[in-house]
């Protein structure tokens, strides 16, 4: 090749062939040093992707979703994304770029000077061996960048022989683990639309307080404020009915019993729906009150039908979501407990005013029933040992067999239902009293959620009283606790779930729940900020919109605790995750029912402002509090396991 291309070169001039030769031979050099990088970065980058594997006692190691799996078993063990199929057309382009190069190289000696178009020619031509080189490099890099999913546990698998009626294989599209993606989120959404109304009820009620107190003749600020507060502690009965359930032990593979009174015995669906009927029946008797107390008892009845959103969530959760999942799934359905008592005062006020308070109740059950109806045509079961005994049933009868047992009753002995209902309302108490690390971050939990409500129920107040506003938009005043809270959902969403890969790596590929709580740290000292900056600024008059701005942390910080603490507590006992969520919901209930009772003797004798302070002492108290469960927690949690 190079004896006739200097033969071609010889109808040039000397001067030019001679530059010409020269600079080729360079340029080839260059070429060919630059393809030789181009091979090395790519075997370096192969070495660089073998990714960790192996498992450890709790199988929590990083492996590739289904998705990214080689059909056939052709991709060889460790490499990531899908096979380069344009491997080897690539490497043919890369031969033939020095043939190209002397071609071109010809064709522009004949019209311009050999200096000139070589330099061209290399150029373009060392650009092209550039950009293929990196969009190898980038192709292998964002296989590689796909998100990292722990190991997930092996499900019990049907053995007709043994009468042990399980699911079909580890891709049974009918276990909810396995359910597509669109439909997972279906379900979330839905429940996340029930768990945003009904602790919208919570506090949409609070601006029309001023004109039932003129209806009812009411001038007690005790009842007052009990009328917006007995709601919540409708929430402390209801998931000791509705808490505990069969979770999978994502450590062992199996599912133990835990007993959830009722949706154990009829399914989650049921149970959810029930609920929801429970709780937008009794709207209808809030909104036909005849009198103050009635008011009260049915407000009551209405957060205990209420509480069923929220303590199923859990259980729907750990149905539908492997542990690397939970944290985002666990954000979303956070929205409503958060978000629903923001908004509800800043609709409740302007209803309230134009239309009168006892609209809001009617407003409420529309909105409750239609998500009712919703969530009954749309959603499915997701409790996996409900499915399995429904499989039993129908495999019985086509089968003609009797001996057929569900896989998740082969651990233990069949509980009737009187005892699954009574052991079931004492867990969340023994997991409340008997555990430390429950005990400790629902005591941080509910004092953080019961300054949420007591701010709630003098929010209104505050702004009429010291700014004049009228009650159609002292609603507005709670925009700086939304703005907040979709903030932190932002950034709890974005960083729960790569922390606990990234940790678990770290770790050895050993996943532990206290992975959760670094994020806490960070957000408590958010607390306490809001209750200085929104207490004195009120207290000295400021204008209105430096202490609504002022709320905006306490909003910030209170969403990165909610959600981590929630998901560690799934995390920590996946056998009794809906146990545990019972007993955060119960603790912080009785503080949101209770503690706003003394919001308006505590202000009247404080002030705004030495009253928001002793508030937020308090919450720099308890901000050590989840950097000692995220130290010791897991030492405590595996020394002194609790017997349920």
């Amino acid at each position: 090749m190079t004896l006739g291309w200097f033969a071609q070169l010889k109808k040039v001039q000397y001067d030019s062939m001679r530059v010409g030769s020269e600079r080729v031979s360079e340029y080839q050099g260059v070429f060919l040093q630059v393809k030789y990088e181009g091979m090395a970065s790519e075997k370096d980058l192969e070495r660089a992707e073998d990714p960790e594997n192996g498992t450890t006692a709790t199988e929590s190691t990083a492996y590739n979703s289904d998705p990214d799996k080689a059909e056939g078993g052709i991709m060889a063990e460790g490499a990531i994304g899908e096979p380069d199929s344009d491997h080897e057309e690539v490497e043919e382009m890369d031969e033939g770029h020095l043939d190209d190069l002397t071609t071109a190289s010809i064709r522009a000696a004949r019209g311009k000077g050999a200096e000139e178009s070589l330099q061209q020619v290399v150029t373009k031509t060392s650009v092209k061996s550039t950009k293929s080189r990196i969009s190898r490099i980038a192709t292998n890099l964002t296989s590689k960048s796909k998100k990292t999913r722990l190991a997930p546990s092996p499900l019990p698998i049907s053995d007709l022989d043994k009468g042990i009626v399980g699911w079909e294989s580890q891709d049974d599209p009918e276990m909810p683990l396995n359910f597509p993606e669109t439909r997972k989120w279906l379900l979330i959404s839905l429940l996340g639309a029930i768990t945003f109304i009904s602790p919208l009820a919570s506090s949409m009620f609070a601006p029309g307080v001023l004109f039932m107190n003129e209806t009812f003749n009411n001038t007690s600020t005790i009842l007052s404020s009990l009328t917006v507060s007995i709601f919540v502690l409708g929430y402390v009965i209801g998931p000791l009915l509705l808490a505990v359930s069969f979770f999978p032990s994502m450590t062992t593979g199996h599912f133990t019993y835990n007993g959830q009174p009722l949706s154990e015995i009829y399914g989650r669906r049921f149970v959810l729906t029930g609920a929801n009927v429970f709780f937008a029946v009794w709207q209808i008797g809030c909104a036909l009150a005849p009198n103050l107390p009635s008011l009260i008892v049915f407000r009551f009845l209405a957060g205990i039908g209420g509480s069923g959103c929220l303590t199923i969530g859990g259980g729907v959760i750990a149905d539908l979501f492997h542990p690397d999942r939970r944290g985002l799934a666990t954000a979303v359905y956070s929205l409503g407990p958060l978000f629903g008592p923001v908004v509800g005062p800043i609709c409740g006020g302007f209803i309230a005013q134009r239309i009168g308070w006892r609209w809001v109740f009617w407003i409420l059950l529309i909105a409750g029933a239609s998500v009712t109806i919703g969530i009954e045509l749309f959603t499915r079961e997701t409790n996996p040992r409900v499915l399995v005994h429904r499989k039993v049933k129908r495999l019985s009868k086509e089968l003609n067999r009797t001996d057929l047992v569900s896989c998740y009753d082969t651990h233990g002995p069949a509980h009737s239902a009187s005892h699954i209902l009574i052991n079931g309302m004492i867990r969340p108490l023994k997991m409340l009293f008997l555990s430390p690390i429950i005990f400790l971050l629902s005591l941080y939990m509910a004092v953080v959620y019961g300054l949420l409500y007591l701010l709630f129920t003098t929010i209104t107040e505050v702004f009429i009283s010291t700014y004049g506003w009228q009650p159609d938009i002292c609603g507005l005043a709670y925009i700086g606790l939304g703005i907040g809270f979709f903030s932190g959902l932002l950034v709890v969403s974005k960083i729960s779930d790569p922390t606990v890969v990234r940790m678990t790596k770290a770790n050895n590929g050993v996943f532990e729940p206290e992975m959760r709580l670094p994020a806490c740290i960070f957000f408590a000292f958010f607390i306490p900020i809001s209750f200085f900056w929104y207490g004195w600024t009120a207290d000295k008059d400021v204008h209105w919109i430096v202490p609504i701005i002022g709320l905006i942390p306490f909003g910030f910080g209170m969403m990165g605790i909610f959600i981590p603490i929630q998901t560690y507590t799934i995390d920590s006992f996946p056998s009794f995750a809906a146990s545990g969520v019972a007993a955060l919901t119960v603790s912080r209930s009785l503080f949101g029912a209770f503690l706003p009772l003394a919001g308006p003797s505590m202000y009247a004798s404080l002030g705004l402002g030495w009253g928001n302070s002793v508030l937020g002492f308090i919450a720099i108290g308890l901000i050590p509090a989840p950097l000692l469960i995220y130290r010791y927690g897991g030492k405590i949690r595996k020394e002194y396991p609790v017997k349920l």
